[in-house]
């Protein structure tokens, strides 16, 4: 029943939704819908965004094999190549104006990560050597200027011409954090796509030097809580609380594990213990998970993607495990999903999350930092890895 829920959610829903946003004229697909779902055709096209749409595509028609994914997949890689990277210095630029022009060059690690996140899947359904060569040639610049030999992690924010500044784009919560968390594991994220698509020793090397970046500075054993902004010497910056990047964490963990063929009691149990302390700490009675806690105080928004990471995360614990517990958390989490996050209205998606009071927030559907990644991809993981059972 959720195999076949979540299918439909995907393929008559969340699909369908972003397809209508294809920009025939500029490329890519158009930057804004707000909330009253009215597509801004004029709205700047995110870097991020774009990437993430090439990876949905991508995977979507690895998945499914349905040509209009490819169709779409193909549209998107022709803007990503021909506007989105900086010919002169490399990279992907942060944002674009609606016609593809360069708006905000700076560059980000995070965004690098993304870009050959997208790429690595694109290369997955075409098997072209062009694509593979943008993906190697973005992974060589996030380890020669984005990786500090001297404390071990992985730089974020640079100008367009690679000169290190501080880490606006990826720093909240009122801090500058010189080490984010968000910024590792979703290099972790995209390495071990990089290695399904193009396996060899260095980079199965680099991904066992994230595993224990990860195990050794970023967990903390104590607690089961991945520590979330840190200084240069890698000193937490805040106490804060991020779930859903932490069941987030877990599972894209134990997918670079899985990849590598890694079995390592240590790493296994920080996975396992991670579910379960989400699931101890943040789940609510409603079956949903709240999105963070900073110095003690707990935000009980339900923020969309939170909710999309929460069931793959736990439904990879289940697997891991075999504990009932986690399945029902994930049945239990798709109900709220399918009942609150998922916008009711006619050619409506997801909203951006529900307020604690139960109301939808009145933002933007779909803005630089809302695209269609994290819940194609919890439909995704479910389909395929329902299919394994």
């Amino acid at each position: 029943m959720l195999k076949d829920e979540v299918m439909g959610e995907l393929t008559e829903r969340i699909l369908p939704f972003w397809l209508n946003l294809k920009d025939e004229t500029y490329g890519g697909l158009y930057g804004e819908v707000d909330f009253d779902l009215n597509i801004n055709q004029q709205a700047d096209k995110g870097g991020i965004a774009t990437a993430r749409f090439l990876w949905t595509f991508s995977a979507a028609y690895r998945v499914l094999q349905r040509r209009e994914y490819l169709e779409m997949a193909n549209h998107l890689y022709q803007f990503f190549k021909d506007k989105l990277i900086d010919h002169e210095y490399k990279g992907i630029y942060w944002l674009l104006n609606y016609k593809g022009e360069p708006k905000d060059t700076r560059k980000h690690i995070y965004a690098q990560a993304f870009a050959l996140y997208g790429l690595s899947e694109y290369y997955r359904i075409t098997q072209n050597s062009e694509v593979l060569e943008l993906a190697l040639s973005l992974y060589d610049l996030i380890e020669s200027v984005g990786f500090d030999q001297n404390n071990q992690a992985y730089k974020e924010e640079f100008n367009r011409e690679w000169q290190e500044s501080a880490n606006e784009m990826l720093s909240e919560n009122g801090v500058i954090a010189h080490i984010t968390m968000n910024t590792h594991i979703h290099i972790l994220e995209a390495y071990t796509n990089l290695y399904k698509a193009y396996p060899n020793k260095e980079l199965a090397n680099r991904l066992e030097v994230l595993l224990k970046i990860h195990y050794q500075k970023i967990y903390q054993q104590d607690s089961r809580f991945l520590g979330v902004f840190f200084d240069q010497g890698w000193r937490s910056l805040i106490e804060l609380k991020s779930f859903g990047h932490d069941i987030e964490a877990s599972w894209l963990l134990d997918e670079a594990l899985r990849t590598l063929k890694i079995k390592d009691e240590s790493y296994q149990k920080m996975i396992v213990d991670i579910a379960y302390n989400i699931a101890d700490y943040a789940i609510q009675t409603d079956g949903s998970l709240i999105n963070e806690e900073e110095d003690g105080k707990k935000d009980y928004t339900r923020v969309w993607w939170v909710q999309a990471e929460a069931m793959v995360g736990f439904y990879n614990a289940y697997q891991r495990t075999g504990d009932q517990r986690f399945l029902d958390l994930v049945n239990q989490l798709w109900q709220y999903t399918k009942n609150n996050i998922c916008d009711p209205r006619p050619k409506g998606e997801w909203y951006w999350s529900i307020e604690e009071d139960g109301s939808p927030t009145v933002r933007n559907i779909v803005e630089p930092w809302k695209a269609s990644y994290h819940n194609s991809r919890f439909c995704l993981e479910i389909i395929e890895r329902m299919n394994l059972i």
